[in-house]
């Protein structure tokens, strides 16, 4: 969940029901599900959002339409399959969220997309919506995938 108020709290047990009552393993919120909505998204935002939701489908064969969004539930037994390192030096920054992402979809873990909310700031003279900064961020966000295509990390 987001540290900057734009996940509603309210929606946590959207993610944590499927795990609870389902036997889902990872639970990954989407603003772009029917129940799902954002507001103030930057149309270059959006359109990287979905490009990249759309290749990571094309690449795993399972449908991902919100891969950005970090708004997520784990079940807690994933951490104990050892093919799973989330305690690697380079998985220190976004890399983590999207390193546990390609793994529970690569070795096909029970995954669900829920409808989220997505709220950023309005737009304003000094308003930042977002901690991401281009290329540097989005290199965290893909080099987990590149990483373990080429198969350099584990």
């Amino acid at each position: 969940m987001a540290g900057n108020n734009k996940d509603d709290p309210t929606e946590i047990p959207r993610l944590i029901t499927p795990i609870l009552q389902e036997g889902v393993d990872y639970v990954q919120g989407s603003r772009f599900l029917p129940g799902g909505a954002t507001s103030n998204l930057p149309l270059f935002r959006f359109i990287a959002i979905k490009f990249l939701s759309f290749l990571f489908s094309v690449y795993s064969r399972r449908q991902c339409t919100d891969l950005t969004n970090g708004f997520r539930a784990y079940r807690v037994s994933l951490f104990n399959d050892p093919r799973i390192n989330i305690w690697q030096d380079w998985l220190d920054k976004y890399e983590y969220e999207y390193y546990v992402h390609w793994k529970v979809h690569t070795f096909g873990y029970n995954v669900k997309e829920v409808p989220v909310t997505k709220t950023y700031p309005t737009p304003g003279k000094g308003v930042e919506y977002s901690k991401i900064r281009p290329i540097t961020g989005w290199w965290q966000m893909l080099r987990p995938f590149v990483l373990l295509t080429l198969r350099i990390k584990k």
